[in-house]
């Protein structure tokens, strides 16, 4: 979050995997692939703000140094991500 003003960020959420035999349980009744450590979410106003946050200068310098340290702890190979909108029912 010390990083969230030169982006546009207004959340950030790290949800990490509990280990617990309900996953395997899940995922077999289901026929799922194996979950994944954990999920981080970065909340952004509108897809417009996020865009203008990582265009910027500043952003365009954060960007390039979030994806140096996501090399230390995340296989982008083995990851997805995505941008997606909140809906409520």
């Amino acid at each position: 979050m010390k990083n969230a003003d030169a982006m546009g960020a207004k959340r950030y959420v790290q949800s990490h995997t509990l280990d617990t035999p309900l996953n395997e349980g899940l995922r077999n009744s289901r026929g799922m692939l194996a979950e994944y450590d954990g999920v981080a979410e970065v909340w952004f106003e509108s897809e417009e703000t996020l865009i203008a946050g990582m265009s910027s200068p500043e952003g365009q310098k954060l960007g390039a140094a979030l994806l140096e340290d996501e090399k230390n702890f995340i296989d982008h190979s083995r990851s997805s991500a995505f941008i997606v909108e909140e809906q409520e029912f």
